[in-house]
């Protein structure tokens, strides 16, 4: 099979098209700029890989045609931020190619009423990206279900792996957590530690697209999460990390606008975002549809991608070893 990765040098088609080439496809990849994958893979030096400037291209009309002239049987598109992207790319693809896949996010769903949540649940999406992400997924699915491009919609939750900073126990990026964690000091959490985190693997992501693939009758015209088989409250999610590192975490718990006082403003930003959305999403619909089977748990994958960050010295365990 043909199949066009569009964004296929970032950290999930760093995984995707060595799995897509070794499962016998002709893999073309368009992507931004010269970037080598996450992870070194002789399957690369059989994909063919285009430079293409996407937002150029939407800009003057001409990404949708680029990629509808390659002629491929499947697209997969990680990298669409916007409603008009999609249009132009659906409008060019419609009657020529069989299977259009879509990366989504979690964050379609907005705060929730009853978890883990359904992809069918009631959604009240909020922030800039769910809702642009939400208003994508609606097209696409309605463009799918009258007739135009086949289209599955797979939702990633928080991405780790190795090449990868996880979203952290306080749900921003901020590494030096990690490293108080893993050294023992006291650590501050907003809130009583209860919202949740849902993570997965880039390589389990790739799996449930390449899932959908194999699975195109079962997968058009539906939506799935990508995650891992459960959330994580963010404190239990601390006290495993120390735990890693042989003791017990030393936590303080603060109401919300009091602990943002003591952290740069755009970490308070990030954190309110992922604390605000606390996802805890069900994968039943990827398991019994497409044969999703994550071979990470939301730990295993974090552990991973720490492993890997300590290794280059990006966080400092104060000699303490993860074990």
């Amino acid at each position: 099979m043909r199949v066009t990765v569009i964004g296929g040098t970032g950290h999930i088609g760093s995984y995707l098209v060595p799995r897509l080439v070794t499962a016998g496809h002709e893999v073309t990849v368009l992507a931004r700029g010269e970037r080598a994958p996450y992870h070194e893979d002789a399957a690369w030096q059989r994909v063919q890989r285009v430079r293409v400037d996407r937002d150029a291209e939407d800009a003057a009309g001409v990404f949708g045609k680029r990629v509808a002239e390659l002629d491929a049987d499947a697209v997969i598109d990680l990298v669409c931020f916007t409603v008009d992207s999609a249009r132009q790319l659906a409008e060019a693809l419609r009657g020529r190619t069989g299977l259009l896949l879509h990366c989504g996010t979690i964050w379609v769903h907005g705060p929730l009423a009853a978890v883990p949540v359904t992809e069918d649940a009631p959604r009240a999406p909020f922030g800039d990206y769910g809702i642009a992400k939400s208003a994508i997924e609606e097209y696409l699915l309605a463009e799918s279900r009258r007739g135009g491009v086949p289209t599955t919609v797979l939702h990633a939750g928080h991405i780790v792996g190795p090449g990868w900073a996880p979203c952290n126990p306080a749900g921003n990026f901020d590494l030096g957590l990690f490293g108080a964690l893993a050294r023992g000091e006291e650590v501050a959490l907003p809130n009583f530690g209860l919202e949740t985190l849902h993570h997965v693997h880039a390589d389990d992501v790739a799996q449930a697209f390449q899932r959908a693939l194999n699975r195109r009758s079962a997968a058009a015209g539906e939506a799935f999460h990508a995650v891992s088989p459960q959330a994580l409250t963010v404190r239990g999610y601390a006290e495993a990390v120390a735990g890693w590192f042989g003791h017990e975490p030393s936590l303080r718990f603060e109401p919300f606008d009091s602990w943002a006082g003591g952290v740069d403003p755009e970490v308070a930003k990030t954190s309110w975002e992922h604390l605000a959305h606390s996802p805890n999403m069900s994968i039943e619909k990827a398991r019994s549809l497409l044969g999703y089977a994550p071979r990470y748990s939301s730990l295993q994958a974090i552990r991973e991608s720490l492993a890997w960050l300590i290794d280059r010295g990006e966080v400092d365990t104060g000699g303490r070893t993860l074990t």
